[in-house]
């Protein structure tokens, strides 16, 4: 019946002259036509002007074609700041078997999203971020076998990641930050798998040492819930060159050897990790975020080849390492934070003359401040750390 259905439309379409050049298979035909019902020009938008149904589908704005089927849609338009679309996705969508593509600008469409997609088995690229779909993730895009980009980012998706999506084996991107997100993260086995983003969302539980591949290179959990060490999960990712675990309730110490890898970001602010931070000696890092933490220990000289340093509120203790102020005053250290730690001293010259393009904050440490530079409004007033909450004073 369904066959006979689309039989009849074909016929319409050639007797109607609705066809001029070329056609694709009536199902395709069939699906833009729904997917287009569903959606619409947000005002200042004109994206769907060339969807003109009397002519060939394949010369749409964002439709792509191979021969008489879709492969490609990328719906809306792709310049910066261009207003978007709204409504919601069909879920005919998942009649376009031979769809190796599917992206949607950044918009107002809203509703959740159909499970119909995973219908679509040759799917590669599913980019549908910056809008309003809701509900949970479908746990069926785990049947996109070949699926390598996933980016769902800043929606309003609730539930947890389907542990079945860990199982896809080609994912290299996986992009679900800024939502909703609940539950623990699931276990990757994608050896190609290179980044993942899930900041922002309210993750909780552990980090299982074999949940994440040491393919990753990009790793960010920032803003969530997350409890327990981080330490065996670390050691496995040694091709990592963006770290951001801010934000968490992570706990154990942080050893030296976990950088080795060169890092080129990162950021541990917000936790609850205890240790001492002794990177190698060959690292080079544009910026280290490690604040609002309870880094304990004195702080090692290899840190000073930092060319942004934030070690602020954290429990670090003794002398601030020459080199610091040796890279600060030849303006190798842009910004240099200690406030609010348990430091007792700093081999720096009242008079030392810092360049206007470095920022140092020593303020409420142990310590009589030997210089006076201006702090973040964070910092809040006072000078030093109380001498009752010191073991060790100097002045």
């Amino acid at each position: 019946m369904r066959f006979a259905t689309l039989f009849s439309v074909l016929l319409l379409l050639l007797r109607f002259g609705l066809i001029v050049e070329s056609i694709i298979v009536p199902v395709d035909f069939l699906a833009l036509q729904a997917i287009r019902k569903s959606l619409d020009d947000l005002p200042g938008s004109n994206f769907f002007d060339s969807w003109d149904f009397t002519s060939d589908p394949c010369n749409f704005a964002g439709v792509y074609c191979d021969g008489d089927k879709v492969t490609a849609l990328n719906l809306g338009d792709p310049r910066a700041g261009s207003p978007g679309l709204s409504g919601r996705i069909d879920p005919a969508i998942g009649k376009l078997s031979a769809l190796t593509e599917l992206s949607i600008v950044p918009g107002r469409i809203m509703g959740s999203l159909p499970h119909t997609i995973s219908q679509s088995k040759n799917l590669r690229f599913l980019a549908i971020s910056r809008n309003f779909i809701s509900g949970e993730i479908p746990a069926s895009l785990s049947e996109l076998r070949g699926l390598k980009t996933l980016d769902l980012s800043y929606n309003q998706l609730t539930g947890s990641i389907p542990p079945s999506i860990g199982s896809l084996p080609e994912l290299s991107n996986l992009i679900l930050c800024h939502n909703h997100l609940n539950g623990s993260i699931p276990q990757f086995l994608s050896q190609s798998l290179t980044r993942i983003d899930l900041k922002r969302n309210n993750l909780t539980g552990i980090i299982s040492p074999t949940s994440l591949p040491p393919s990753l290179q990009y790793l960010s959990l920032a803003w969530n819930q997350l409890t327990g060490p981080v330490y065996r999960v670390l050691l496995r990712l040694n091709q990592l060159n963006y770290l951001d675990l801010s934000l968490n309730r992570f706990t154990g110490a942080i050893p030296g050897q976990i950088f080795t890898f060169p890092i080129t970001n990162l950021q541990l602010q917000r936790n609850f990790f205890y240790g001492v931070i002794q990177p190698p000696n060959q690292v080079t890092i544009p910026t280290v975020d490690l604040s609002y933490n309870r880094f304990s220990g004195e702080l090692s000289p290899l840190l000073s080849n930092v060319q942004n340093l934030y070690l602020n509120n954290n429990r670090f203790t003794g002398q601030v390492p020459v080199s610091f102020v040796d890279r600060l005053l030849a303006s190798n250290i842009q910004t240099l934070y200690l406030q609010h730690n348990f430091l007792t001293g700093i081999q720096i010259s009242p008079a030392a003359d810092i360049p206007v393009s470095s920022s140092l904050c020593l303020q409420y440490n142990c310590m009589v401040l030997p210089v006076q530079t201006p702090c973040p409004v964070k910092a809040g007033l006072q000078k030093t750390r109380p001498t009752t909450q010191c073991s060790e004073w100097r002045g």
